[in-house]
């Protein structure tokens, strides 16, 4: 595997600066307009895929932990679905959306999927490892070299790779969503390289590559559930947290936080989580149906994150936060602080992590 791993390293080196913050496609330029875009794709795959006479009456219930506002991606996701599922059932499907963590942390709502007990989540890809672990692998830092990168590898045959052990647990993914690329913030100082990190007590979501990511980088990471981190930053009881600008401006992190360093140090991805049983339960026809809407709803998701990019960054400067662009914080000596982690998991994920980066 001494091969493997040098072509690892080699592939995270040539991705180089074009991780960025998330490498925004051209067209997307319209991030100072209206804080609710409407895509131009809103309506790709969601067209009625015949008649909805012989479609059963059911209810099915979304949740998520992010806020419901207009800049919520998650929401965004959810009422995208939600539009486009009851539309073409003739309102015989109705979808209820439960945000703002109210039926739980993310590991909880999996757990409950999993179970049946709940629908469907549309979750971060953190928890996801404790239910199908071939998806650490796209946790790895500096992994992807872009969005586009990013999307043709979840949305073809090493996103179903991961999808095919979620469904041996009882879980579908219908579709994998965004997140986008992650960012640091604290409320200590600015980070520029990782030395900036030490002892600064981190929020990490509940992952082993993360955890060990920050350790490399010097930080103190913490693993928590999110609908804890607003009320554990505001009492101190960790000094920063690492998100997408599409977590951390809809949700204000801006009022407990006063310093962000855009790093995109890793890409997260959103898979929207059905329970197997509830889908297997549905007619052919609804089936098609709900995994239509899913795959609308991802492409929708993805622009609307694009498309509030600018915006999000603009709020946050607009409400104090010192705003550190990719190209002022040293990229290098973070990816050069990561390759311990590409090599303790060599055995575990090499393979598979070679795959991701030979993807064109």
């Amino acid at each position: 595997m001494k091969k493997g791993i040098s072509l690892v390293l080699v592939g995270m080196l040539a991705a180089g600066s074009l991780v960025g913050c998330g490498s925004k496609p051209a067209e997307q330029s319209n991030s100072g307009g209206s804080s609710q875009p409407a895509p131009s794709n809103s309506s790709s795959g969601g067209e009625k895929s015949g008649g909805a006479g012989n479609i059963e009456e059911t209810t099915i219930a979304v949740g998520h932990a992010t806020s419901d506002s207009e800049t919520s991606h998650y929401q965004a996701y959810a009422a995208k679905f939600k539009e486009l599922v009851e539309k073409n059932t003739d309102g015989k499907v109705k979808v209820e959306i439960h945000p703002n963590g109210e039926l739980g942390g993310e590991r909880e709502m999996i757990e409950a999927v999993q179970l049946g007990t709940l629908d469907a989540t549309i979750t971060s890809s953190g928890p996801v490892g404790n239910f199908a672990p071939l998806s650490n692998a796209f946790d790895f830092p500096f992994l992807f070299r872009d969005k586009p990168h990013a999307y043709k590898v979840l949305d073809g045959e090493l996103g179903d790779e991961v999808n095919k052990q979620l469904e041996s647990v009882g879980i579908k993914n219908l579709a994998w969503a965004e997140n986008g690329f992650r960012n640091m913030t604290n409320s200590k100082h600015p980070i520029i390289k990782p030395e900036d990190l030490k002892g600064i007590k981190i929020r990490t979501m509940e992952n082993k590559i993360h955890l060990d990511s920050f350790k490399e980088y010097g930080a103190a990471p913490t693993p928590m559930a999110f609908t804890e981190l607003f009320t554990s930053m505001q009492q101190g009881v960790v000094d920063g947290q690492e998100n997408p600008l599409s977590v951390i401006v809809p949700n204000k992190f801006y009022e407990v936080q006063k310093y962000m360093t855009l790093s995109g140090h890793f890409y997260s991805p959103a898979p929207f989580l059905f329970s197997k049983s509830k889908f297997d339960g549905f007619s052919p026809e609804l089936q098609k149906i709900v995994e239509d809407a899913a795959k609308a709803a991802r492409d929708y998701e993805r622009e609307f994150i694009a498309n509030l990019e600018e915006k999000y960054i603009q709020t946050a400067k607009d409400n104090g936060m010192e705003v550190l662009t990719a190209s002022e914080y040293d990229q290098e000596a973070f990816r050069k602080a990561s390759e311990p982690v590409y090599k303790k998991y060599e055995a575990e994920y090499g393979e598979f992590v070679k795959k991701i980066l030979d993807t064109k």
